[in-house]
């Protein structure tokens, strides 16, 4: 499926959609993808309450939040919810305060720090859930002239980002290519020199999908120990489009925007290419660590998936809201805008560089919505 570019949505990421600013990354629309399925387009909405709304967070979901804000305007007229991508930390530090009725954040919150329980306290004595609203793929970018379809697995994803891995002839990358002609070239790694939420999420899919030999761990700062660092995802897929035999990790609407080439990831399961479908296949049968409606996912599952058809490289963005403890004004408008969220302006989503979220887990996601009180 062709997605069109729309001006609306070129003019916000250029400035910044899809950023992880906070993590260090930017994003624009992709231009080719395979469709996902969609899920259902609209709910029944009562609106009405807070009529403006304030969030902040992670920049990674700064274009899904744009989008999301239109239709909720459109749906519920006169009621809008303003948000400001500072990044995670502060969508977290500013929600517990109590100055955010959303917080927006790339990570779920975390027990070790304290912050379950002191948003616990702030909605007045009950839990804060974390909600996954805002996804997006990560592709392998490459570019190696005569080499326009490559598979790689992920532990040979691992060896060329710690430097296992140097030439792109090398004996273990052609035993999963038979039949294509590799160069005698060298692998010119190109990382996020900033620290970067994208390269967080691509290291815990090494971690998990190639532990073995992958052992450098996780992080927002690249440990792979090899490469050149550049700034933003701008910065690594203009790098690797100047260079026959460079390989990065970045935002797949960069990919498309620079005509990289991307891998097929091979799991186990055989070669899935990056799409829409591929992307939101893996997230139909999420891990969900959170009990009841607190829908913190197990991305160490998501990410060792082995299912056919699924490609497991995504970031996850949560939206944290109280499951009560809100006043019944501002309760109303949450639950109003998340439910335009997770209905009305998922059509909108593959056009800003997002997946929409299968029907699977919107079922889960509305459920969750419907019981905030």
């Amino acid at each position: 499926m062709k997605i069109k570019r729309h001006a609306a949505f070129v003019s916000l990421l250029a400035a910044g959609t899809l950023a992880l600013s906070a993590c260090g990354t930017d994003q624009n629309a992709p231009q080719d993808t395979g469709q996902a399925a969609a899920p259902t387009g609209s709910a029944d909405v009562e609106c009405g309450g807070k009529e403006n709304l304030v969030a902040e967070g992670s920049s990674a979901q700064k274009g899904a939040m744009d989008v999301f804000s239109q239709a909720y305007n459109q749906r519920c007229e006169g009621q809008r919810l303003a948000y400001t991508a500072s990044g995670s930390g502060n969508g977290v530090k500013q929600f517990i305060g109590g100055q955010v009725d959303i917080g927006g954040s790339d990570s779920p919150l975390s027990e070790e720090k304290g912050e379950v329980a002191k948003a616990a306290e702030r909605c007045q004595g009950n839990p804060a859930w974390n909600l996954p609203m805002v996804f997006g793929p990560v592709a392998v970018a490459y570019h190696l002239e005569g080499v326009d379809s490559l598979v790689l697995t992920p532990e040979l994803v691992a060896k060329i980002f710690n430097g296992g891995i140097t030439n792109w002839n090398d004996p273990a990358i052609a035993a999963v290519n038979p039949g294509t002609t590799l160069p005698d070239k060298k692998i010119t790694v190109f990382y996020r020199g900033d620290e970067s939420g994208t390269t967080d999420n691509f290291q815990k899919y090494l971690s998990a999908a190639a532990g073995d030999v992958w052992t450098q761990g996780d992080g927002k700062t690249f440990h792979g120990g090899v490469g050149e660092g550049k700034d933003k995802s701008a910065g690594v897929a203009d790098a690797v489009g100047g260079v026959d035999g460079g390989i990065t990790y970045v935002e797949w609407s960069f990919a498309q925007d620079k005509g990289l080439s991307i891998a097929r990831l091979d799991s186990g399961a055989g070669p899935v290419e990056l799409t829409a479908e591929t992307a939101s296949n893996a997230l139909k049968h999420p891990t969900i660590e959170g009990e009841g409606n607190d829908l913190r996912l197990d991305l160490d599952a998501l990410y060792a998936s082995k299912e056919p058809n699924s490609y497991p490289l995504l970031l996850a963005t949560y939206e944290i809201v109280c499951s009560a403890g809100y006043d019944p004004e501002t309760a109303k408008a949450v639950k109003a805008f998340l439910t335009v969220a997770a209905t009305d302006a998922q059509a909108n989503l593959e056009p800003a560089g997002y997946i929409p979220v299968p029907q699977e887990f919107q079922d889960r996601l509305l459920t969750a919505i419907k019981a905030i009180s």
